[in-house]
This record gives structure tokens, sequence and C-alpha cells, in this order.
């Protein structure tokens, strides 16, 4: 356990300064797609970073600072709203939030332990495969869906334990969310469980002595906002629009890039 700890403690790793500009540009798309579709700031990211830096414990702690910063924003500017505007975003179904962190927590906290203790390579292995599997229900138009309190439950177990070792348990549970949580409030309500859930993460690396990387984050926090605005502007649109190809062409660019992921770390 103390060999891991001191793993999981590493700073950010000296890159080449095309390795720097290509983070930069995929914290845009990190803001872009965090702020347009309530989720994904990690599912349509990570797989990229990690092909630029194969360690997910230097990146993690940056994208949970990242959605709770701009997730936080959007709510607080949400909640400014006026309340008769027809453009309002501000409704947070907090049924659902304490719904869902109830059965969420304890095993989010064990994903937490199984990020810190598992070793690198596998940990990488884990994050592909399920992206992997994720990217074929967006290029088959399947998402998964709950149809039951027993499915509700299992998936939101599930989406804790993945979401406490690689924060890419969202398809999980919006499959869940569907079910409870009306169009206009989907997003703050995704927001509301993100903030909480990314809370208790970064609590526990601090405790466990991880890096948050916090001067990274910092440096990163203009590009992910200029995504965020953006994907702030999308979001209206994607309301009103068939999603379906914007989904299948992202899910042929995770599976590609999880198939060379896995490839990378089984050699």
């Amino acid at each position: 356990m103390a060999m891991s700890m001191a793993k999981a403690a590493a700073a950010m790793p000296e890159l080449a300064g095309y390795q720097y500009a290509l983070i930069a540009g995929i914290f845009i798309w990190s803001g872009f797609v965090r702020s347009g579709l309530g989720f994904g700031g990690a599912l349509f990211t990570l797989p990229f970073l990690l092909l630029i830096h194969n360690d997910p414990l230097i990146f993690l702690p940056i994208i949970s600072i990242h959605l709770l910063f701009f997730a936080g924003l959007t709510i607080i500017q949400a909640e400014r709203q006026p309340k008769d505007s027809s453009d309002n975003q501000t409704t947070v179904n907090w049924a659902f939030v304490r719904y869902a962190l109830l059965i969420m927590i304890i095993p989010k906290l064990a994903g937490v332990i199984g990020l810190l203790v598992l070793p690198t390579a596998l940990m990488n292995i884990i994050i592909f495969s399920l992206i992997a599997g994720y990217s074929l229900t967006y290029i088959l138009g399947k998402p998964m869906q709950s149809n039951s309190r027993i499915v509700d439950v299992v998936f939101l177990v599930a989406a804790a334990y993945i979401s406490g070792t690689s924060l890419i348990g969202g398809p999980l549970v919006i499959a869940v969310a569907l079910r409870h949580v009306k169009p206009h409030e989907f997003r703050n309500t995704l927001f509301m469980v993100w903030c909480v859930l990314v809370a208790i993460k970064l609590c526990a690396f601090v405790i466990a002595k991880v890096d948050i990387q916090v001067e990274a984050a910092l440096w990163l926090l203009p590009f992910a906002g200029i995504g965020h605005i953006v994907g702030h502007h999308f979001h209206k649109r994607l309301l009103e629009r068939d999603s379906r190809s914007f989904y299948r062409t992202l899910g042929w660019a995770l599976l590609a890039t999880s198939v060379v992921g896995i490839s990378q770390a089984l050699s």
C-alpha cells in the first residue's frame, strides 16, 4: 500500500512542447463536451490524454478540479436566471441527487482505493476497455437504459466504482437519470451529482498524499474555459436536435483510441 501511495504522488512529468500543446487542445475539447453534454469531461478526453502520458493519476486531479469549477459556475449562473425565463435551465432534481448519492458514495470510495493500489498499466487497460465498451453503444446507437429500480442500483453502484477509479461512469448514471429527470433538469442535476462525487475523490487524493496538480489545473483552466463557453452555446442546440450522428462519430474516435491505448498498455 505504501509503495502504491508513493507511486501515486508523482508530479506532472517534463514533456515536449508539442505534447503540452496537444494537452491544451484536449482540455479545450474537455470543456466543450462537459458544458455541452453535461458529462464526458473525462470520458471523452482521458483516453487521448493517456496516449500522451500513460498515468491516469496525473490527469484525473486536473479534470476533477476543472469539473468542480465549471459545474459549480454553471449551476450558480443558472440559479441567477429569472425563474420565469423560457430558457431557464436552473432546476436541479434534488430527489434524484439524493437517491443517486446514497447508493453511490460507498462504491465511489472503493473505486478511489482501487485507483491508488492497482498498477498503472492495469488501470490503463481497465480504463481503455471500459471506454471501448461505451464506444460500441454510441456506434450502434443503443445507449444503456434502466427499466427498474434493481437495474438503477446495479448501474449506480457500477458507475460509482468506475467513477472512483477513472471518472468515466457517466453513461451508467445517465441510463438511470433518463428515467427520473426531465430534459430541462438534466445537465444541472448531473453536474450536482458530479460535484459531490468529485469532491469526495479529491479529498481522498489529499488524504493519500496524491499530487492534485493545482498548478497544471490553473494553467489549463483558460483552455478549458474556451471549450466551456463554446459548449454552453452548443448545449442549447443539442436539446433541440438529433445528436445520434455526433455520438456515433465520437464512438468511432473513442474505439480507435482505446485500441491504440490497450495495445500500448499490453506492450
